[in-house]
């Protein structure tokens, strides 16, 4: 399969984001396992990739400092996913440019987020770095900060 060059990228709900959340980030668990911490605030934006009107791919960026970093705008990257059938193609790289896009919009100086030692090498490939040592994450595993400066 190759990539759709007619993929679509919008705001959505943070329910929404539920399609994509539960089978990659949440496989096996309950539904309610997706939604996350300030999902609803106001200041928190939720991006949605569709290829053929289908939703395959999510990222949620919430307005939330770490103390780790000086930047006063700061927002954290969480929920960042793309079906299985769909990676492999671009379509995380389009859709996290696209939220990089959108903070600077909102003078957001930096991303930060608690990466899956899986997808280390897919932010490295997108020039977001490691702070710190590793951790875990009950019942989901070896964790690292990354952050990229915009």
């Amino acid at each position: 399969m190759k990539k759709e060059s007619n993929y679509t990228i919008k705001q959505i709900s943070s329910v929404e984001t539920y399609i994509v959340r539960h089978p990659v980030l949440r496989e096996g668990r309950p539904i309610e396992d997706c939604a996350f911490d300030n999902d609803d605030l106001e200041t928190t934006l939720h991006f949605g990739l569709y290829t053929n009107n289908d939703l395959v791919g999510v990222a949620t960026f919430l307005l939330n400092n770490n103390q780790l970093f000086s930047e006063t705008i700061q927002y954290q990257l969480r929920g960042m996913g793309v079906l299985k059938s769909h990676q492999g193609f671009g379509y995380g790289d389009s859709l996290l440019q696209y939220g990089e896009q959108q903070i600077k919009l909102k003078d957001g100086a930096l991303i930060w987020f608690n990466a899956r030692e899986i997808a280390i090498g897919f932010y490295e490939k997108n020039n977001f770095q490691i702070i710190g040592d590793s951790f875990e994450i009950k019942g989901v595993g070896k964790h690292y900060v990354m952050y990229k400066k915009l």
